[in-house]
C-alpha cells in the first residue's frame, strides 16, 4: 500500500511501455488530459493526483521527498519495474528525485519547468480567495514545497552530474519567472541532459500542447538523445 492513498488517471494499452505524468502545484492529474490522449497512442500513461492535491489524500505532511516515496510505491502497486517520467514544475522536481534515488525505473526524463535544485527566492503566497473558499489542493502543500525550494538540499545540485539518464528540459522562454540561463545551467550539468526552449511561460503543456507534445514525442521515441 502506498504511504498515502493516490488517485490517478490511466490511458493506453497496458501492454505498452509506461509513461508516468507529475503535475505542477496547485494543480491535479487533469492537467495532463490532451497531452495523455496524444501519448496514450503509443505508451501506456499513468498520471496521479500528488499527495495534497486533488482527489488524492491530504495528510498534512508534504515534502519532494514524500511525494517521491508515494510516486515509487505507487509505482510498486502497477506493477513497473521501469517508466518514463514526464513531471511539470514540482511534479519535475519529485521526477528528478526519483532518478537520483532510483535510477534504474526511469528510462527517460522530461522536466518541463522544473525549478533547478538551487535557492529560487520564490515569493511566499497567500492563501487566494480567503479561507472560507475551498481549494482542490490543501494550501499547506504549497507553502511547504516552496519553503524546500528556496532553500533546497545542496546535495540535489551536487549529484546532478549522475543523472545519466537521458533528459529533456523543457523551459517556457522569457514568460517564464525560471530564467532560460538557470535552465541552461541545469540541463548542462546532466550528462545526459538536452534544453528545448518553447517561448510560452510556465506551463507550457497547456500555452502551447502542439510544441510541446512534438519535443516530448520526439524524445520518448529516442530522438536527439
Amino acid at each position: 500500500m502506498t504511504a498515502v492513498r493516490l488517485h490517478y488517471r490511466s490511458w493506453g494499452s497496458p501492454d505498452s511501455e509506461a509513461v508516468i505524468l507529475l503535475h505542477g502545484g496547485a494543480s491535479d492529474s487533469s492537467t495532463w488530459e490532451g497531452v495523455a490522449a496524444v501519448l496514450s497512442k503509443t505508451w501506456r500513461v499513468y498520471a496521479p493526483d500528488l499527495r495534497g492535491h486533488g482527489k488524492s489524500e491530504w495528510p498534512g505532511k508534504y515534502s519532494l521527498e514524500l511525494m517521491r516515496e508515494d510516486v515509487l510505491e505507487l509505482t510498486e502497486e502497477l506493477g513497473l519495474a521501469e517508466a518514463a517520467y514526464v513531471g511539470h514544475s514540482m511534479g519535475g522536481a519529485v521526477a528528478y528525485l526519483l532518478t537520483l534515488s532510483d535510477p534504474e525505473r526511469v528510462t527517460r526524463l522530461v522536466l518541463e519547468e522544473t525549478p533547478p535544485p538551487e535557492p529560487l527566492g520564490l515569493p511566499v503566497p497567500e492563501r487566494p480567495e480567503g479561507p472560507e473558499v475551498p481549494l482542490p489542493y490543501d494550501f499547506a502543500v504549497r507553502l511547504a514545497i516552496i519553503e524546500q525550494l528556496n532553500a533546497p538540499d545542496p546535495g540535489w545540485w551536487a549529484r546532478a552530474d549522475e543523472v545519466s539518464t537521458p533528459t529533456l528540459v523543457i523551459s517556457g522562454g522569457p514568460a517564464s519567472h525560471l530564467p532560460s540561463r538557470m535552465m541552461y545551467e541545469f540541463a548542462a550539468r546532466l550528462p545526459g541532459g538536452r534544453m528545448v526552449t518553447i517561448p510560452a511561460g510556465h506551463r507550457v503543456h497547456e500555452a502551447a500542447p502542439d510544441r510541446f507534445l512534438e519535443a516530448v514525442v520526439g524524445f520518448l521515441d529516442g530522438q536527439g538523445l
